[in-house]
């Protein structure tokens, strides 16, 4: 079938908002890429402002119902903004790898997403390198000052002053780690990216200067930091009027500032925020002591030394079987997410899964069943209660056994199944029990904020990355255009209730323990080996990123869900707790009555969960290895819960 560009008539364009995917011509034609297709053949670029542009700025909204499956022949992108998604995909387009679209990407989110990553926040990614087969795993979490000791973030000073830091730990100097991502890209780029370093920043520049219209995401993460931006005088002239109201939906929005930084990075390389003016620039303001405002505030112990000394790493990914049928890879610690992804997928391949699929399926993944949701809940507890108590950074703290080995056995996990009941929930976990583990106490450390980015190339290289400033807008700190972190307030107290310490304490040099999943999926060769590749996905939102990545896993592997109904699906799973997650803004759930009158929920609650109905904030992006008509290709989803967009060479079947 022949498939031509046509033009788009105003009235196609607007049923372009249900689709996402850029369009294919045929050999005898050129390859036009990374524009928006409707159902009526047309397309819309990204950014254009022409009806049907998914960078227009609407209202932030909970669910968007009608998202559809986008398939690519070649490469695609998946992000949580249509900017970010439109920057890594000409990277692809003009013959760039992965590495080098997740370069552009990374940039542009730094200024359409402020509130959820940037350069001054950190990331995790899983890299899969189409010729050599190899899975490799790149840490760039931030790490804790060379003074930080295990009481740095509860107290001003262990000896003399054992108050809190003001005004509270986020907002204080305390929470800032030295930034990860930009380094970890730098490595991957060396040893990954095809493109020259200094081109990838472009797009980033060129939004940062000539502007774009702020996002209904944008516009309400700004409206709901605005009283602490106060405190900073770069914060408060980016995202603040001059009447001190917050900028608004669709004002346009320009950062010099970031735009020199971005040239700074392109023209000085990674380490360029390491050492030099802007390394100076984030010591001094994380150093600050008192706020714009005049308001006190605990200054960090950062120094120039921890920055010029910070070190992306290369680690061993977390790969598994599953089902004797795929191998499932995730990131190692100091992430706990791929431990406890593997972990709930090793306890859930003891039951018949693919008996107990959602029911009515639909594009939006459709209504998944009590037993279900039972199963993958329990199982989660059971991971979250060793995530808790062992997982931290093996730098400093190992696993029991030293590896991940013995947390993945599959003897182990079946004895963890066994522990579930079919007629009861079991409430709170009790963590496994190891011979070689040190005595250690429970962890209870909130997380937050975060997005995520899935991109395959024209070889078929794969990049899974999360990456984030953890809460939004991070620490509130802010120096030539970019966000400062609060990640180190992903640490816990040195000691638990009992007096126990805590493997996820702070330290000197210390990564905090974090819950991002990148997740990597291949068909299991006969031998044992990883095979073809299937699957990438991954999320944000905090602790909860763990259910979301298994939820989705699940709904491909084991209910046969397209990438998109499995992306959609309803977010529902559970920490250890006794609360069960079942996302409320999805339109499969009936919340009316407190969801008594939804047989989902009522379900759940006969068998002792506490059914938690509030909106999950999933940012979920995955891109699955398909056929169509006998062709393999690409196809990709991007939740519907964020402004999240897939493109690619797409084409229609």
């Amino acid at each position: 079938m022949n498939r031509r560009l046509l033009v788009l008539t105003p009235l196609a364009a607007a049923s372009a908002l249900a689709l996402s995917g850029c369009f294919f011509s045929d050999s005898d034609g050129p390859e036009m890429g990374c524009e928006i297709l409707s159902d009526s053949g047309g397309s819309v670029v990204v950014g254009s402002g022409l009806p049907g542009d998914p960078a227009a700025p609407e209202p932030a909204s909970g669910y968007r119902t009608g998202k559809k499956v986008v398939y690519s022949s070649k490469y695609m992108v998946a992000t949580a903004n249509p900017l970010a998604s439109k920057a890594g995909c000409e990277v692809l387009k003009s013959g760039g790898s992965a590495v080098d679209a997740a370069v552009a990407v990374q940039a542009v989110l730094g200024l359409v997403e402020p509130q959820s990553s940037g350069i001054g926040g950190g990331a995790f990614m899983l890299h899969y390198n189409a010729r050599t087969k190899a899975v490799t795993a790149y840490d760039g979490r931030e790490t804790a000052p060379a003074a930080a000791t295990e009481n740095y973030i509860r107290w001003i000073d262990d000896t003399s002053n054992r108050t809190a830091p003001v005004p509270s730990a986020r907002a204080s100097g305390r929470s800032i780690g030295v930034p990860g991502a930009v380094k970890m890209l730098g490595l991957a780029h060396s040893e990954h990216g095809k493109k020259p370093w200094k081109d990838l920043f472009q797009p980033g520049i060129d939004l940062a200067t000539n502007g774009f219209l702020i996002s209904g995401r944008m516009s309400d993460a700004i409206a709901g930091a605005a009283t602490n931006f106060l405190r900073d005088a770069d914060a408060t002239a980016a995202y603040l009027n001059a009447d001190g109201t917050p900028k608004a939906l669709g004002t346009t929005f320009k950062l010099p500032a970031y735009a020199a930084t971005l040239t700074t990075l392109a023209n000085g390389g990674a380490d360029a925020l390491y050492n030099g003016p802007l390394a100076q620039a984030i010591v001094d303001k994380a150093g600050v002591s008192v706020g714009a405002n005049g308001a006190p505030i605990t200054p960090s112990k950062l120094t120039l030394s921890d920055l010029s000394s910070y070190q992306a790493k290369k680690r061993e990914a977390i790969c598994t079987t599953y089902r004797a049928t795929y191998m499932v890879c995730g990131m190692p610690p100091p992430s706990s997410g791929g431990l406890a992804v593997a972990q709930m997928l090793g306890i859930v391949e003891n039951f018949d899964l693919a008996s107990l699929k959602p029911t009515n399926i639909d594009g939006e993944g459709g209504k998944p069943t009590v037993m279900g949701v039972h199963l993958l809940s329990e199982a989660g507890r059971l991971a979250y209660a060793d995530r808790n108590k062992y997982v931290a950074d093996t730098d400093f703290v190992p696993l029991p056994g030293g590896s991940p080995a013995a947390m993945v056995d599959k003897n182990y996990l079946k004895s963890r199944a066994a522990l579930i009941s079919m007629t009861r929930s079991m409430g709170t976990a009790q963590p496994g029990t190891f011979g070689t583990a040190t005595p250690s106490g429970t962890s209870t450390a909130p997380e937050a904020g975060t997005t995520h980015m899935t991109i395959v190339d024209r070889e078929g290289n794969v990049v899974s990355m999360t990456t984030t400033v953890e809460a939004g807008f991070g620490s509130y700190h802010m120096t030539n255009g970019f966000i400062l972190n609060n990640q180190l307030t992903d640490f816990d107290a040195p000691v638990d209730a009992a007096g126990l310490p805590i493997a996820n304490r702070p330290g000197p040099g210390k990564r905090p323990r974090s819950s991002m999943a990148p997740t990597l999926v291949f068909k299991l060769n006969a031998d044992g080996s990883a095979g073809d590749f299937a699957l990438a996905t991954g999320s944000p939102g905090g602790a909860t990123i763990i259910q979301y990545v298994a939820k989705t896993v699940v709904g491909a592997l084991d209910w046969g869900l397209d990438a998109q109904q499995a992306t959609s699906l309803v977010d529902f799973g559970a920490a250890n707790s006794a609360t069960t997650n079942v996302g409320g803004e999805h339109p499969a759930i009936d919340t009316s009555n407190g969801g008594n009158n939804d047989p989902l929920v009522t379900g759940l609650r006969a068998l002792g969960h506490t059914v938690n109905l509030n909106a999950q904030s999933s940012g979920i992006g995955t891109i699955m290895r398909s056929s169509v008509n006998g062709r393999s290709v690409l196809a990709g989803g991007a939740d519907p819960r964020r402004e999240g967009l897939v493109l690619g060479d797409s084409f229609k079947p």
